[in-house]
């Protein structure tokens, strides 16, 4: 009878243990985007019905203060378990110590089923994070603008864009009603300059081994120069001319810009808010036929320092969860990027989308460039941008100024 009592405590010690286990709460970390708000709130609902067990706390914070916010906790041993980051922030996270490596079975499903691009998640060999989506840039363009002005059809050339761009452009006096193309440096603009058309044109950003910057050419001083014309000399184009951080995309919406370049993730935000038919394109080239070129990029999710034991394991199942074909299909109709699993975006009805098309295409030629602190580089290249059209500095001179602080960025990372 003893020895039966003796089973029977340690069975029960044991189910009280597991039982235990199962109640754990993990925190999630994500800079505020509605979509991606309102997507992740719905995809916790799922994953806590499934497993009971885990509750997952989601707390988001402002774009701008997103960085510092998790610079401060982690260290200091507080925040998220599972963090929400932008690829270009990867290695400079991981030299601070915000993350932790991925287990190997992760890294092989992501060698496996996920498209090359997401390679970019690796830092000297090891896996820091896993993407739900991937994007790219495409054209965005108002449709009954297009008509209105007798526009049969989107731009397929820089050239034809600047000639659609100063027929959509209407003035009252000196003030512009409406514009032609919403120029945005410190919105997608900076990634058009250096990854699109400076590749467009023959060149590259950055040497392989990604120490030496390689911009500063002849194809860099004419990418730049091409980019800012479109204000200085076509006029099709007029900074900060509707309000906001995404002042290009709102004017969009509200209708009163015919083009912006953007990225996948912005359909989502663009379609619940436009009132007039608009239509996607691929980027434009130089010429008929000519190089073509696209910038990719993508959020992954990664475990911090805060997750061991039982709350790393939660962690694991739930950033799994969010990259599992089901959560991709459920993010491409709710937030709009596009699936990072191979198996997903080969789907013919994808590419032939009228609206995704476009961007599923341009990943056969679109490149996830690496950083080593984006944040600096893309502030660099925007400060390029802005002394052009706001101080009216030349395009050389710039982008020469640009080349020697975004070198100084990499010396002091590589150092």
């Amino acid at each position: 009878m003893r020895s039966l009592v003796k089973k029977w405590v340690v069975g029960a010690t044991v189910l009280l243990g597991l039982a235990f286990a199962q109640n754990v709460t993990i925190t999630y970390w994500q800079y505020e985007f509605k979509s991606k708000v309102e997507a992740v709130d719905e995809l916790i609902k799922r994953f806590q019905a499934a497993n009971p067990g885990i509750k997952v706390v989601h707390q988001t914070f402002p774009y701008d203060a997103y960085q510092q916010k998790v610079a401060s906790a982690v260290p200091a041993g507080q925040g998220p378990d599972v963090v929400n980051l932008y690829y270009g922030w990867l290695p400079t996270w991981v030299k601070a110590g915000y993350l932790q490596p991925l287990p190997d079975s992760l890294a092989k499903t992501v060698d496996s089923d996920f498209i090359s691009m997401v390679q970019a998640a690796k830092v000297n060999g090891k896996l820091y994070g896993v993407p739900t989506a991937v994007r790219s840039l495409a054209l965005f363009y108002n449709k009954d603008l297009f008509k209105a002005a007798g526009i049969s059809a989107p731009p397929k050339t820089w050239g034809e864009f600047v000639e659609v761009g100063k027929k959509l452009t209407l003035k009252q006096g000196d003030r512009y009603t409406q514009i032609g193309y919403g120029i945005a440096p410190d919105g997608q603009d900076h990634h058009l300059v250096r990854e699109v058309l400076l590749r467009q044109l023959g060149g590259r950003p950055y040497s392989d081994d990604v120490k030496k910057v390689t911009y500063n050419t002849p194809e860099g001083v004419k990418a730049l120069t091409m980019y800012t014309d479109w204000v200085k000399q076509a006029g099709i184009g007029v900074p900060n001319f509707f309000p906001g951080n995404n002042g290009y995309r709102d004017g969009f919406i509200a209708g009163k810009i015919g083009m912006i370049i953007d990225g996948s993730f912005a359909i989502g935000t663009i379609s619940s808010g436009a009132k007039f038919n608009w239509g996607v394109a691929e980027l434009p080239t130089e010429r008929p036929g000519a190089r073509k070129a696209n910038f990719g990029s993508f959020w992954l999710h990664g475990l911090t320092p805060q997750a061991t034991g039982e709350k790393r394991e939660a962690a694991i199942k739930f950033l799994q969860f969010l990259t599992s074909e089901e959560t991709q299909r459920y993010w491409l109709e709710k937030v709009g990027e596009l699936p990072a699993r191979k198996s997903l975006i080969k789907d013919p009805k994808l590419s032939l989308n009228p609206i995704y098309g476009p961007f599923v295409l341009s990943l056969a030629y679109a490149k996830a460039t690496p950083f080593v602190d984006e944040t600096a580089q893309r502030k660099v290249m925007v400060d390029a941008i802005n002394r052009v059209l706001l101080q009216n500095a030349n395009p050389a001179d710039s982008l020469k100024q640009a080349a020697a602080e975004e070198q100084k960025v990499l010396d002091d990372f590589w150092k």
